[in-house]
């Protein structure tokens, strides 16, 4: 019996506790949230989140290195890269929207990105090769495909959304990374 009245303390006791909470702020619970322009679709959110956009104010820093298979199961390394040309790293999933009329853009935009001796490489983040591979053939993509399987790349890349882009310049490092193209990216990645 003892228990039992324990028991009802407790969860009185909480309960009450939650009322309390609620009635301090009536007006957050009930206020709407301010419509914003929803440019990204949210992957992860580690600490170092704010340090996207920082890391590229401070200047260019190197490209975490890594190794990923593609959807035809070759293996491709970013070093593979450096000192040879400048790579356009490409974060999405195939259940963003804004990822999907991205990837349109990159597809017209293959044959610049080459004419320019930029090397595009779409990672696709954490889903299952076969549901990436039935969307590459069903959008015709013609430029390379990663499979991020675990996010271990994403997570290195500190990517807090999709669709985000990463330019990597000749020398290795990171000069650019947002949830947009840029515009003069020649320039950039120089």
């Amino acid at each position: 019996m003892k228990s039992k009245v324990l028991l009802f303390v407790f969860v009185f006791a909480g309960f009450s506790f939650a009322q309390a909470v609620m009635a301090a702020e009536p007006a957050a619970a009930t206020k709407k949230p301010a419509e914003t322009k929803k440019t990204a679709v949210a992957v992860k959110k580690p600490a170092a989140a704010v340090q996207q956009s920082a890391a590229i104010s401070k200047g260019p820093y190197a490209a975490p290195g890594f190794e990923l298979q593609d959807i035809y199961q070759d293996m491709v390394s970013l070093s593979d890269y450096k000192n040879n040309q400048p790579v356009i790293l490409f974060f999405w999933t195939t259940w963003c929207p804004f990822c999907q009329k991205e990837l349109s853009v990159l597809k017209n935009m293959k044959p610049e990105l080459t004419k320019n001796g930029v090397e595009l490489l779409a990672i696709n983040v954490g889903e299952l090769p076969d549901k990436v591979t039935n969307a590459v053939n069903s959008m015709h993509l013609s430029f390379r495909v990663l499979l991020d399987k675990d996010t271990t790349v994403s997570l290195k890349y500190k990517v807090v959304g999709v669709p985000t882009y990463v330019l990597i310049n000749k020398e290795g490092n990171v000069v650019y990374q947002d949830n947009s193209f840029p515009s003069g990216y020649q320039e950039m990645v120089k």
